[in-house]
């Protein structure tokens, strides 16, 4: 089932996500639907509260990278409970990032490329390694949603103040997408 993506200024996209288990109800559901609502808007990765739920859930697929990246041909993981223990800082790099939940916002954001992160799979193996590359990015973008952020909150300054009225048109509901949305009320 194709859930709505929530937008800029929905609460639970503020919310630090809460711990799930193995007795979270019909997780497996859930992890199917957000595969299908992530392809269904032509995304590569999606957390549990951009669909509503404040909970340490996401579900990254970069196959589409796979012809210019062939590392992530077939890649699709899914995390559960991640969390970014380490960062990584001896090298960063600025690439430009957009959002399911900001559509239309694009922006240049530096994040270290090299992260530790530990997580469970869908059988809930316990997993603790060091990412690099461009998953590393996405897994930053991707968490920052767990801990109530946006990518835009990394923005300083000016950029800051230039993405104000942007922002301002998403939680007027002036925008377009191509896939199902929950608005703010």
């Amino acid at each position: 089932m194709i859930l709505p993506i929530y937008t800029y200024g929905q609460p639970v996209l503020r919310k630090v996500a809460e711990e799930i288990d193995e007795s979270y109800p019909q997780l497996s559901e859930l992890i199917q639907n957000m595969w299908d609502t992530l392809a269904k808007s032509d995304g590569i990765g999606l957390a549990a509260p951009q669909v509503g739920l404040a909970i340490r859930l996401v579900v990254i697929d970069l196959d589409i990278l796979g012809e210019d990246m062939p590392q992530y041909k077939d890649f699709r993981q899914v995390y559960i409970n991640p969390f970014i223990e380490e960062y990584d800082d001896t090298e960063t790099d600025v690439s430009e990032e957009g959002c399911l939940s900001l559509p239309g916002v694009h922006e240049k954001i530096r994040r270290p490329t090299r992260i530790r992160l530990s997580w469970q799979d869908e059988q809930f193996q316990e997993h603790d390694e060091w990412i690099d590359g461009y998953l590393a990015r996405v897994l930053q973008h991707e968490v920052d949603h767990l801990e109530g952020e946006v990518f835009t909150d990394h923005l300083k300054g000016l950029r800051r103040q230039m993405v104000k009225s942007q922002l301002n048109d998403l939680l007027k509901g002036r925008f377009s997408c191509s896939y199902k949305v929950k608005l703010r009320k």
